[in-house]
């Protein structure tokens, strides 16, 4: 069987991790926020993780600065593929076979992702008429699991 890691390239992730990081195309350095970066590594297939040096104030970075993957030991494309999984609503012990990482590491991958999108995902703004399906509250043994069990038995 192939896993979704064989198919992935780790080249083509750190492309992709550029897009995003860098919509308009140019490098931006994560202190003082100038465009005047210039690259100081030569990408490898074995590490395509380029790094840079800020001609303003002199930090050096590279792409996984200032991002959740820039203390990880995993490559970006178990990052990338864990992303995916989760949004085909696939379970962490799937995501952990799949990834061949521990349920646990793959807990932590997942947390991680979602908060990441949680804060940065904006919030919806309803106007308008909004529309909406009834709710129906069960009453009875909510908050008492205990009721539940004795009834059962």
């Amino acid at each position: 069987m192939m896993k979704i890691t064989e198919v992935m390239s780790e080249n083509e992730c750190y492309k992709k991790l550029r897009e995003l990081k860098y919509p308009t195309g140019g490098v931006v350095c994560p202190r003082c926020l100038s465009n005047d970066c210039k690259s100081t590594k030569k990408t490898t297939p074995s590490d395509p993780n380029q790094h840079y040096c800020c001609n303003q104030c002199g930090r050096h970075f590279n792409d996984l600065t200032d991002t959740i993957f820039k203390s990880s030991n995993l490559p970006l494309k178990s990052w990338m593929c864990c992303l995916y999984l989760m949004s085909l609503n696939i379970s962490n012990r799937q995501i952990s076979q799949e990834l061949g990482v521990s349920e646990k590491t793959a807990q932590n991958m997942t947390d991680k992702l979602r908060s990441e999108v949680q804060k940065h995902n904006p919030r919806p703004t309803l106007s308008g008429e909004v529309e909406f399906d009834e709710v129906y509250i069960v009453a009875g043994h909510k908050g008492n699991p205990e009721a539940v069990k004795k009834r059962i038995e």
